[in-house]
């Protein structure tokens, strides 16, 4: 072998052995990082899923409270109506409009006459209906009235000349 040959091979060795003396450590370097890297990047999800744990807990306990809250406000919406109901019963019992609610029916002869006890009743028709009811005569009367004017029973019933008009077309004959 020449010598420039062996040259060369020692040459190479050297270069070699130098890249691998500066590549080694920066190789190992970025190993290290990596794994650093790796390890923070677990850290990182861990401590998300943490926090996203605690999230859903709280989002749960304020969906609780929120519930409660509206149990809470129909609640105070029931009192507030029962509050009323009797503020109105008070009031009519201060007016005597409920004296009947007052006494029992064995007590009926005792108060005889009084706002308690009516002796008066409504006014009653003929046929023994109250007044207030109308009579089958009046209806009668209105389903006459309205074929004497030709039309139908109806209450709604529309004669032509009540007819809605088109503007493109003229009243139906």
């Amino acid at each position: 072998m020449s010598t420039g040959v062996i040259i060369a091979i020692v040459v190479a060795v050297l270069v070699l052995v130098a890249i691998f003396a500066i590549a080694m450590p920066r190789m190992r370097r970025n190993a290290e990082v990596r794994k650093r890297e790796h390890e923070l990047q677990n850290r990182r999800e861990r401590v998300a899923g943490e926090h996203r744990t605690e999230a859903a807990e709280r989002n749960r306990q304020a969906e609780m409270a929120e519930q409660k809250a509206r149990m809470a406000e129909t609640e105070a919406k029931r009192e507030r109506a029962e509050a009323e109901l009797r503020e109105e019963r008070a009031k009519m019992h201060e007016q005597g409009m409920a004296d009947h609610e007052l006494i029992d029916e064995s007590e009926r002869d005792k108060f005889a006459g009084t706002s308690a006890v009516r002796d008066d009743q409504a006014p009653m028709r003929d046929d023994d209906r109250p007044m207030h009811e109308p009579s089958s005569d009046y209806e009668q009367g209105r389903a006459d009235e309205a074929r004497d004017e030709g039309r139908d029973e109806g209450r709604f019933s529309r004669s032509p000349e009540s007819e809605p008009v088109n503007d493109r077309t003229t009243r139906p004959a």
